[in-house]
């Protein structure tokens, strides 16, 4: 485990004390733990508390866990906390749909196992780390916002793909909501199809916290070096387009549009369906699935 300090917010002692005896036993776990929203409330409002994780049960009654996600989203000093929603049922599509709208994008299923306790763990923190970092560089770049009409852009690595989302994202309306999009798609043009990670492989990647160590040693290798990302920018009257190719063999895209009840508790596999809902208008990919296509109609444009 990374260091972190977490909040466990569960009405269940089965569950909550399992949990707890768990982080008790990791080095640099720190956590407070909650057994109904009126204590988390309590210690999310404490200035002082900095979480770096929240695991939510969303079963608390009268559906108050969703009820509460959508409270701490409002808060700007807790807006950037991943939260992990604990259910004891693989949740439903429309469950996932409801979770992802409150701002929950991962799920862990009790009874649980060690291994994908941490692996979920490990991704929603470097998840959330990545995007929190982004949203900090679109902020201290909004004095001076960018006005794109017709551009094309190259990245090589995962830093240089954070900073082009930063760029671009400022030329949308909702920039935030499009940077979220923009970074999937570009990240996901960099490590799956340059790099060639794939989702197994990320997945077990996630559970030893080494993604990123995995993806800067695949793009300094000789094989590798040379490839790019693209990404054009085209503005016109009544839409945004986005197109974002990079050089792989492609994947079978049309599963990973929607959020899939069978991938739930996985890791990672979510990010095109969640810039499909959160982020743009419409996804679709052309050829072998190594060009993505987003649009951002004339409603969202500036």
């Amino acid at each position: 485990m990374i260091k972190a300090h977490l909040l466990l917010v569960d009405s269940d002692p089965a569950t909550r004390g399992p949990l707890a005896d768990y982080f008790h036993a990791e080095p640099g776990i720190s956590f407070h733990s909650a057994c109904n929203l009126e204590d988390a409330c309590k210690i999310l409002q404490d200035p002082a508390a900095e979480f770096d994780l929240i695991i939510l049960d969303c079963m608390m009654p009268n559906r108050g866990g969703l009820e509460k996600l959508r409270q701490i989203r409002t808060d700007m000093r807790l807006a950037g906390i991943p939260i992990i929603l604990q259910t004891l049922q693989p949740p439903t599509a429309e469950k996932l749909r409801e979770g992802a709208e409150a701002g929950a994008y991962h799920y862990l299923n009790t009874p649980y196992d060690r291994d994908a306790l941490v692996a979920i763990v490990h991704a929603a923190l470097a998840k959330s780390s990545f995007r929190n970092a982004l949203r900090q560089q679109l902020r201290s770049r909004s004095l001076t916002p960018q006005t794109l009409d017709a551009c094309e852009f190259s990245v090589r690595t995962l830093e240089e793909a954070g900073e082009l989302a930063t760029l671009v994202a400022q030329a949308c309306p909702n920039s935030e909501a499009a940077l979220f999009g923009i970074s999937e798609l570009l990240v996901n043009g960099v490590e799956h199809g340059n790099l060639g990670l794939t989702y197994e492989e990320k997945s077990r990647l996630a559970l030893d916290n080494r993604w990123k160590d995995e993806v800067d040693q695949r793009s300094a290798h000789p094989d590798n070096v040379g490839k790019r990302v693209r990404l054009s920018f085209l503005r016109e009257s009544h839409q945004i387009t986005l197109r974002i190719a990079d050089e792989g063999r492609g994947f079978a895209w049309r599963d990973y549009l929607e959020l899939d009840p069978a991938r739930a508790c996985d890791p990672n596999g979510r990010g095109i369906a969640l810039a499909r809902m959160l982020s743009f208008t419409s996804i679709h990919y052309e050829g072998c699935g190594n060009v993505a296509v987003a649009t951002i109609t004339q409603l969202n444009c500036q």
